[in-house]
């Protein structure tokens, strides 16, 4: 029984799939798809959120210091708007990795799939029923509130599956880590040190070429689909999903023939 888990589990690791390998399990392959395909998406959102409600959601940073802004101000309600915004994104953060943690109990191997459904139906619905009018009325502070929940989901979910590897939904610790990595450069002098060093670097580059083509491609959309661009991220996000399981059937029913 030992022999077939594990035999098992080597299985997968060969197969580059990007949602079922954790930790020590992932590849730079696996890293490097999961990367590229969902900062691409954090950047249609990113891009849409800012033209159709006029705020960021993709992250929090500048939400506390409008928050800050509008408590000095004595702009209450505005002020628990933005705080709002933060509590979304915790909401998200806190659902991904509680649905994760909780399929995993039962199969591991699917614990990214209800997360992932989750994001894709909260960007359709806003992409059906969301508003263009900035956060001024109800709906435009609804469309922003599930926005933020969205890449809540996201963000938890990568950084669970890479263990903090992977970050998508914003760019200010990746160019952190960047800068940190490309001084290291100068100083690493043993091969398989600046070989690792290298291989992030790259990785990190990928997050941000990839985000930034998402921000671009996804103002050039806008001009025609309006907040109807989030569905293209959904789709991209049912492309990933269904690329995964259509890769590791084909390679079970492979392994099968081989072996018969």
């Amino acid at each position: 029984m030992k022999f077939f888990f594990k035999s098992k589990a080597l299985f997968l690791q060969k197969i580059k799939i990007m949602f079922r390998h954790k930790g020590k399990n992932r590849t730079f392959a696996h890293n490097l798809r999961l990367a590229t395909l969902l900062s691409f998406v954090a950047g249609l959102v990113n891009i849409t959120g800012v033209l159709a409600v006029k705020t960021l959601t993709t992250n929090v940073t500048g939400h506390f210091a409008f928050f800050a802004e509008e408590i000095m101000k004595h702009n209450y309600i505005t002020a628990f708007t933005f705080f709002f915004f933060t509590i979304c994104f915790l909401i998200g953060s806190f659902t991904s990795s509680f649905l994760a943690e909780y399929v995993s109990l039962k199969n591991a191997e699917f614990s990214h799939i209800i997360p992932i459904t989750l994001e894709i139906v909260v960007l359709i619905g806003v992409g059906i029923f969301g508003t263009q009018s900035g956060t001024i009325s109800i709906e435009g502070k609804l469309t922003a509130f599930f926005m933020l929940f969205a890449m809540g989901i996201q963000n938890s979910l990568v950084t669970n599956i890479s263990k903090s590897t992977v970050r998508t939904t914003h760019l200010t610790g990746l160019f952190t880590d960047l800068g940190i990595e490309l001084s290291q450069l100068f100083f690493h002098k043993k091969p398989e040190e600046s070989k690792s060093l290298r291989t992030s670097i790259y990785l990190r580059l990928s997050i941000i070429t990839f985000f930034f083509l998402g921000c671009f491609s996804g103002g050039f959309m806008y001009r025609f689909l309006e907040i109807k661009t989030l569905l293209i991220a959904a789709f991209f996000l049912m492309i990933a999903q269904w690329y995964d399981y259509l890769r590791l059937k084909f390679h079970v029913i492979k392994r099968k023939t081989l072996q018969h």
